[in-house]
């Protein structure tokens, strides 16, 4: 299984992502924003946490609109997998992949912690190996992660399983407490928390490594 993560300039989780992902089992390549085209057999491609261009504008709207990205949408709209996380999930909705917006913390203030999460669909390659309505806990770090979106979108979402993770403490605001959705197809996850900084012993929890768990094998074996 192989796996792209892709590298603007402020991302600060890339490397952690490539750890995670190679832990699991997959063969990582990182791509440059500038680049043009991902490697050959790519079967996953991974958007960092960070804070790319240094959010200017809006965050993840100038990631969106890098060389790399239209390789991105092109992969996802062939039935490609593709996992964004926190500035990787801002860009995801940006770039039209994931619906909605991620918006300022209702508290104005940057929120980095720990905090619970509950598995709201196991039907996923993401999310496969976790039990229906598991509680797993999973570091948090932004301040635009308030998933905004309305009512007739979340309405969406629900009746097509479609939220992968809700905060069990809504700590920033997100409607319906969404922390995490999937494509219509379920081959594109956006999530805020960090799954990457919970995936060795060593990061004080291992519920992330599920996560990457899941979708190597997943690919692994199709």
């Amino acid at each position: 299984m192989r796996a792209a993560v892709i590298v603007f300039p402020g991302s600060n989780c890339d490397r952690d992502l490539a750890v995670a992902l190679e832990r699991a089992g997959a063969r990582v390549s990182m791509v440059w924003h500038k680049d043009t085209e991902l490697p050959a057999g790519i079967d996953l491609v991974a958007i960092p946490g960070g804070f790319s261009f240094g959010d200017y504008l809006r965050c993840g709207a100038i990631a969106a609109n890098s060389p790399i990205c239209r390789s991105v949408v092109a992969h996802a709209e062939r039935g490609g997998h593709v996992l964004g996380i926190c500035n990787g999930f801002q860009v995801l909705t940006e770039t039209g992949l994931l619906p909605g917006a991620l918006m300022r913390n209702a508290g104005l203030k940057f929120i980095c912690r720990r905090t619970e999460l509950r598995v709201e669909t196991t039907d996923s390659p993401f999310t496969s190996g976790y039990a229906p309505g598991q509680v797993i806990d999973i570091p948090v770090a932004h301040h635009e992660g308030n998933y905004t979106a309305g009512p007739d979108l979340v309405a969406r979402l629900r009746d097509a399983d479609r939220i992968a993770f809700t905060y069990c403490d809504n700590l920033n605001g997100s409607v319906a407490d969404i922390a995490g959705i999937l494509s219509e197809n379920r081959r594109v996850l956006g999530m805020m928390p960090h799954p990457e900084r919970a995936a060795d012993a060593g990061h004080g929890g291992t519920d992330g490594a599920i996560l990457f768990d899941s979708v190597v094998a997943q690919m692994a074996t199709a």
